[in-house]
């Protein structure tokens, strides 16, 4: 199967056409520009230029996969209507990947996965995940807390699931586990902390993510995908705080 994936959600405008099967796994075409303030006007002529240089068109594509966020409120908006107007021509599946799990497919490695994305002034996105025998699992709800109350609930979750120091360790991945380093190691100080290198959300990651939720059934038409926002915008957050103040 043919997945187009597109991930608009942080400042990395990434498109990639991939093919995929239960055995394989091919990067066909792959595009990025790391410009977030021109995602609308450069996301299409990128689509087009992967189909022009793989000499594939809509006609061959299987699989839609679009990040539905949480990151840029914008960003998240743009990506999604592409994919729905996309996929409405030619009534392509649909699959919507968050970028905590994108970003987790970014980790090869087996073993605990903490996904964590910087939404300024000491606030973050995060998730935990797991990876075993090749298969991914989200363990807990996505979180979206200042960065402290943020790893103590990844603590309780690790807790619940009987995380065990001796035999496991934990990957850190994203931009603000780069940005808090230093706080994630003296909060995970008896822990086997690993810090991945690989903290840019992509499009191909995205494809991967998107493929293994295909085949569990968890696919739709265009209405399938839609934004996760699991906090309000400023500009939301700013008008909140002119009318307390009035």
């Amino acid at each position: 199967m043919k997945i187009l994936a597109i991930d608009t959600s942080s400042s990395n405008c990434s498109v990639s056409i991939v093919e995929a099967d239960s055995n394989s796994f091919n990067i066909i075409e792959s595009k990025d520009s790391n410009d977030e303030k021109t995602h609308s006007q450069k996301l299409m002529p990128m689509i087009n230029e992967i189909f022009t240089s793989s000499n594939l068109s809509l006609d061959n594509i299987d699989l839609l996969a679009s990040c539905i966020g949480p990151g840029s409120f914008t960003g998240i908006r743009i990506g999604i209507a592409t994919a729905k107007a996309l996929s409405d021509v030619k009534n392509i599946k649909t699959v919507g990947v968050t970028s905590l799990e994108s970003l987790a497919y970014n980790v090869s490695e087996e073993g605990y996965i903490c996904s964590l994305l910087d939404c300024k002034n000491n606030n973050v996105y995060a998730a935990l995940f797991m990876k075993k025998e090749g298969k991914y699992y989200q363990l807990g709800d996505n979180i979206a807390e200042s960065i402290d109350l943020a790893l103590d609930k990844i603590k309780e979750i690790l807790a619940q699931n009987e995380y065990n120091s001796s035999t496991s360790n934990i990957t850190f991945v994203g931009d603000a586990s780069v940005l808090y380093k230093d706080l994630i190691c003296e909060k995970f100080l008896n822990f086997k902390l690993n810090f991945s290198e690989h903290n840019i959300q992509s499009s191909i990651s995205l494809s991967q993510c998107a493929y293994d939720k295909y085949t569990c059934g968890n696919f739709g038409d265009s209405n399938a995908i839609s934004p996760l926002y699991l906090r309000k915008s400023q500009a939301e957050r700013s008008l909140e705080g002119n009318k307390r103040e009035v």
